[in-house]
């Protein structure tokens, strides 16, 4: 499939690639839908295996982000952008200058932050070159680290997702699986451990495991193994597409719910969930903390506000349940569906009433 038809196929409207010679900067910027507002989303740094890899991750990531910022009720769209490198060996204060400069050139239609692989910290030399920018650290005008509230949200959308199945919302006693302990997973283990959950953890890099398991008794199973953990609550925390044909059927969950984006590897797999009756929080709605906080932030950012956003999608997640029941279709179909709804209606207000000046 060619990239027109790609972008075609999942809606999207832009798709723009840079490289510079000098610091071998290779990027590419994916906006999916603009109708609510500027393009909103983080900018992820991975070595990819090919150039194929990375734009049809920055295509899938950004499409996700549109139905992320609807499904929260802000006004901003989806978009997302790809660094192609080893972000443990390639970064520079060149690179991300020239990152800057390039997110510069796109006028305001494209708003970022971290994501997987990139930190504040990489932020604050981009900012010398472009106003665009969130999820600075604090000392330097932002509102920081996104992956708090991200984890905030996890764990409250875990809350909700539990009262949904067994009619009560603490984790205490509850085993709950997760996988992957970077910025958000290893958060959100430490949250679920204070609250009394049993925590199962994984993560290719040994290190973080090895870490998070000298600060709090974590159990530690294989990548493979932490599909077959029987537990309350499967948590993916890491990459997308871990939701499939091969690893629905090993789950012994009744609820998939995690901070990772595009679990699914495809639409059809959040049905084969609900076919097996696992409950799955969207994880475009779960995992919305990060994308609250940077909204938050572009419009005046105040903490306690963001907060008080981020701890709503406990709420978001019953009504969507409730919804999703009585329309009698799966929870991922029914926030599709949602969201859908929103951007129809706001694009059919654009349409026929006068723009603001």
């Amino acid at each position: 499939m060619g990239i027109f038809e790609k972008m075609s196929k999942q809606g999207h409207e832009q798709l723009v690639f840079a490289y510079d010679r000098s610091t071998n900067l290779r990027t590419v910027v994916a906006i999916h839908n603009t109708t609510l507002g500027p393009a909103l989303g983080g900018t992820r740094m991975m070595a990819y295996p090919t150039e194929d890899d990375a734009i049809d991750d920055v295509l899938r990531l950004s499409r996700g982000m549109t139905y992320k910022a609807a499904a929260s009720g802000v006004n901003y769209g989806g978009g997302k952008a790809v660094i192609w490198g080893d972000p443990g060996h390639d970064k520079s204060e060149g690179l991300w200058r020239a990152y800057g400069q390039f997110v510069q050139a796109l006028g305001g239609r494209f708003i970022t932050g971290t994501d997987m692989g990139t930190y504040p910290q990489d932020f604050v030399l981009a900012a010398q070159e472009s106003d665009y920018l969130v999820g600075l650290p604090e000392e330097y005008g932002g509102s920081g680290d996104t992956s708090i509230l991200t984890a905030v949200g996890v764990f409250e959308g875990i809350r909700a997702c539990l009262q949904h199945v067994y009619g009560k919302d603490s984790v205490q006693g509850r085993t709950v699986a997760v996988q992957g302990v970077g910025k958000v997973g290893a958060r959100l283990a430490r949250d679920l451990h204070e609250h009394g959950a049993i925590v199962y953890v994984c993560d290719v890099d040994e290190t973080r495991v090895a870490a998070l398991a000298e600060e709090m008794p974590v159990r530690v199973v294989s990548p493979e193994e932490i599909y077959s953990v029987p537990c309350d609550v499967f948590s993916p925390c890491s990459v997308g597409g871990v939701l499939n044909d091969r690893t629905i059927p090993l789950l012994q969950a009744r609820i998939v719910a995690g901070s990772a984006n595009n679990q699914l590897q495809e639409e059809r797999h959040g049905e084969m969930l609900h076919a097996r009756g696992i409950l799955y929080a969207p994880d475009y709605i779960i995992n919305a903390g990060g994308m609250i906080q940077v909204a938050e932030e572009w419009g005046g950012y105040v903490k306690e506000e963001a907060e008080r956003q981020t701890r709503l999608i406990y709420q978001r997640l019953l009504e969507l349940f409730a919804l999703a029941e009585r329309e009698g279709v799966s929870p991922n179909r029914a926030a599709d569906l949602m969201v859908e709804h929103r951007l129809r209606t706001i694009h059919a207000i654009h349409k026929t009433m006068i723009p603001r000046a």
